[in-house]
């Protein structure tokens, strides 16, 4: 800020400085709201946004691992996962997958940081439980609720991931080059021109393999997951 200068009469002049807003102070909070604003969550990035230096966060967050539980937590506290119903218990999973998918999208990063991950936090843990009575109540075996829990996450959290993949390389280049459409109509002519001979399936299939866009591929993968969870309950 610039000095202000003030004036006492015709003998004394009194020179001062405007304080900087003080920055607000740290917390684990403070800490994880900002990295929830992360494409690709860093220790660093995040102690950059702050105004700080990296050991600094280390007072209120022990390190990276805590960092991503604590942000992976925050976002699922959002999920809304309804009381178990076990006359529709199957599509009671495809919605929660489906929102999940919808609270990745709306905080790009989040996804990474659920990834490789063992939930220890509580607000992950919450939604855990309550997937897991749905689960329960559609009479599904105890071992199966469990594999479920654990494959209907990394499905979600790799699409996730993939979209904001995506989404970075558009940041970086022409964005019209880098769009859905554009790359699905590359990889069909890539399909059409394969020699026939050697590709008689991908060549015939071209249209069939270029067809649905990221939310019905998404969809049909949720449906596959949870059809053949009923399946194998059934047995």
């Amino acid at each position: 800020m610039e000095p202000r200068t003030i004036k006492l009469g015709q003998r004394v002049t009194v020179t001062t400085r405007r304080r900087k807003p003080e920055p607000a102070r740290l917390s684990a909070d403070r800490i994880v709201e900002v990295a929830i604003g992360y494409d690709a969550v860093t220790m660093r990035s995040v102690a950059r946004e702050l105004g700080t230096g990296p050991a600094s966060l280390y007072a209120h967050v022990s390190g990276r691992a805590e960092l991503d539980q604590l942000v992976t937590g925050k976002v699922c506290a959002q999920w809304r996962i309804p009381d178990p119903d076990p006359d529709h218990w199957d599509d009671q999973l495809r919605t929660a997958m489906t929102d999940l998918l919808a609270l990745y999208r709306a905080h790009p990063g989040v996804a990474r940081c659920a990834m490789g991950m063992i939930p220890t936090e509580e607000g992950v843990l919450a939604v855990s439980e309550k997937l897991l009575a749905i689960l329960v109540a559609g009479g599904v075996p105890p071992q199966h609720c469990a594999w479920f829990v654990d494959v209907a996450s990394l499905y979600v959290g790799s699409v996730a991931v993939e979209e904001d993949i995506w989404r970075e390389r558009a940041a970086g280049q022409d964005v019209e080059s880098v769009t859905e459409e554009a790359v699905v109509a590359a990889v069909h002519d890539v399909f059409a021109g394969l020699p026939a001979d050697r590709f008689p399936l991908l060549t015939a299939m071209a249209d069939t393999m270029t067809t649905g866009d990221a939310d019905e591929r998404f969809a049909f993968g949720v449906d596959l997951l949870v059809s053949g969870l009923v399946a194998l309950s059934r047995r």
